[in-house]
């Protein structure tokens, strides 16, 4: 996997991956930015976030479970000091649908969480990260 960051000026990048898609990466203005895209941490957060996503509902479907709706919450502690490193994180999920089984969730998280998202992966080997998950009855 290759990423290129294209310098815009001050603290904004355009930044590509393999897939070709692009995202502006910037700061605030106090430490020189405009504010005009992402933090750096908040893409790693996002990328925790999105990775268990794309599992959890690729399991659910496969565990033929009714759901209409579905979100992933990630909330991530820092450091005080630099180099403010993540310190945990919580997961939350939370399915909106019918007869949905609390097992099948928990399986879905687990599988998730043990054998599927690399970048949970490789963030728990420094840090915590909690899971936890929400069924809510349409």
């Amino acid at each position: 996997m290759d990423a290129t960051l294209k310098w815009n000026g001050r603290m904004n990048f355009n930044a590509t991956a393999d897939s070709g898609h692009a995202i502006i990466l910037d700061s605030d203005a106090s430490v020189g930015g405009d504010d005009q895209g992402s933090r750096p941490m908040e893409l790693i957060l996002m990328g925790l976030a999105g990775c268990t996503a794309m599992d959890v509902i690729s399991i659910m479907r496969k565990k033929r479970q009714n759901v209409t709706k579905f979100e992933v919450a990630a909330h991530a502690e820092r450091a005080d000091t630099h180099p403010k490193v993540f310190t945990s994180a919580e997961v939350k999920y939370t399915f909106w649908g019918k007869d949905i089984d609390p097992k099948a969730v928990e399986r879905s998280i687990q599988l998730s969480e043990n054998n599927y998202c690399p970048a949970q992966a490789m963030l728990a080997a420094t840090m915590p990260i909690t899971h936890t998950y929400e069924i809510i009855e349409e």
